[in-house]
């Protein structure tokens, strides 16, 4: 006879050590909540992302974990550039119209995320690696008692226990569980593009090159494929292309093969990277751009890409990851005080409202009309600095016009600088 084993309780249950779900932890256990998270990998283990925005470092500072951050040596950045057909623009994010951290880091995530994880243990959080969420159950509201949601869980041997959580938070990344688990997905309005990528010796030297920015390279035939250049201490980067799966398709070989293929059509990015060890096998992920129909529901919250992820040319995912992990600790404080909370007007509503900024941002950005906005001859310095506030990741501050009224600033700057 199988012995049943008793379900865990917890407070909260946190699928996935990422970013979101670490910071999220490390926010719950200060206000003294039980957390158990779940994630499914051994960390340090790989994932792309790695250029983060100055937004990021609020988040950090009020998870308590900057100073790791700042001590792990990771490459300094303060801004962004672009190269169009030759043409250099750039934006540092000290100058910027919003108030707030104007530096940041570009970080290898391996390492990066296991710092995060490793502080929301030093909060008391526990974290079981190699751990994967089969199921979940969700609470049925009202009653008088307080209601858990069932989630069975398989263990890093491969045998199943359950934990009944009074609030689950789908931190899970592209692994999207609850999204998949309870049908919340729905189709992304972006069309289907992929990305190409590896980590690389990058021999860049002299002073054309400046390491302390994301460098965004668009292609000279195209304008919706473009190349990230993200240069890391110790002399590497990351390098990669996105561009709609048709035209990747094109290209034959093994994914280091049709990366440095592509990479070859762009004289400056080749020119660049002439030096260059390709010491790393390239790889491709597709499809990465996904919605849901909602953030939240009885009982759970979507955090990150769980919720919903872009594309990564504005490297906007880690912000938006941090910043519902912080609405959602918010609510949760308020939820357990037993105050009565509305996850949509101080979750959902608030969360959306910095996605749909950047949202507007990247369809102008692929349609070419942004590009025409940043590689315009007579750039005013105060709709730049605009600009540079939403590079920067503060797509929630409504003092800034682009994001009070996003579409219609947006498409009125189009008009102006795109040529006749």
């Amino acid at each position: 006879m199988t012995e049943v084993l008793k379900p865990e309780s917890v407070e909260i249950l946190i699928v996935g050590a990422g970013p979101a779900g670490s910071v999220a932890a490390a926010l719950l256990r200060q206000q003294g909540r039980q957390v158990l998270v779940i994630e499914r990998e051994q960390f340090p283990r790989f994932s792309i992302g790695e250029s983060l925005l100055p937004q990021s470092m609020e988040y950090l500072e009020q998870a308590g974990m900057l100073k790791a951050v700042v001590e792990a040596g990771f490459q300094f950045k303060n801004g962004a550039a672009f190269m169009r057909d030759g043409r250099y623009t750039d934006f540092d994010f000290r100058d910027k119209h919003s108030a707030g951290w104007g530096t940041t880091y570009q970080v290898q995530r391996a390492d990066f995320d296991h710092i995060l994880a490793r502080e929301a243990e030093r909060f008391g959080a526990e974290v079981r690696y190699r751990h994967e969420v089969l199921d979940v159950e969700l609470a049925q509201a009202g009653g008088a008692t307080p209601t858990t949601s069932r989630v069975t869980v398989r263990d890093a041997e491969g045998g199943q226990y359950q934990v009944d959580a009074r609030f689950i938070l789908d931190a899970s990344g592209f692994g999207r569980i609850l999204p998949r688990l309870l049908k919340l997905e729905t189709p992304s309005n972006f069309p289907v593009r992929g990305a190409i990528f590896t980590h690389i010796e990058d021999g860049i030297r002299g002073a054309g090159f400046d390491r302390n920015k994301i460098r965004v390279t668009v292609h000279p035939r195209h304008c919706d494929v473009w190349f990230w250049t993200i240069p890391f201490a110790g002399g590497r980067c990351s390098l990669g292309v996105v561009a709609e799966t048709s035209f990747l398709d094109r290209y034959q070989g093994s994914a280091t093969e049709r990366l440095q293929a592509i990479v070859a059509e762009e004289p400056s990015l080749q020119a660049l990277l002439v030096d260059a060890k390709w010491d790393t096998p390239a790889r491709q992920i597709v499809g990465y751009s996904a919605n849901v129909d909602q953030l939240w529901g009885p009982g759970y919250a979507l955090l990150g890409n769980a919720g919903e992820f872009l594309d990564p040319v504005f490297s906007s995912g880690v912000t938006i990851a941090f910043k519902s992990a912080s609405l959602a600790a918010a609510v949760l404080q308020r939820q357990f005080a037993g105050e009565s909370v509305d996850w949509q007007a101080d979750f959902g509503a608030p969360l959306r409202k910095g996605v749909d900024t950047f949202r507007a941002f990247v369809e102008s950005w692929y349609a070419g009309g942004f590009q025409n906005i940043i590689f315009h001859e007579n750039q005013q310095p105060e709709i730049k600095r605009m600009i540079a506030a939403i590079l920067a990741g503060y797509a929630w501050d409504v003092n800034n016009p682009f994001v009070k009224e996003t579409p219609r600033r947006l498409a009125a700057l189009e008009a102006l600088c795109t040529p006749a």
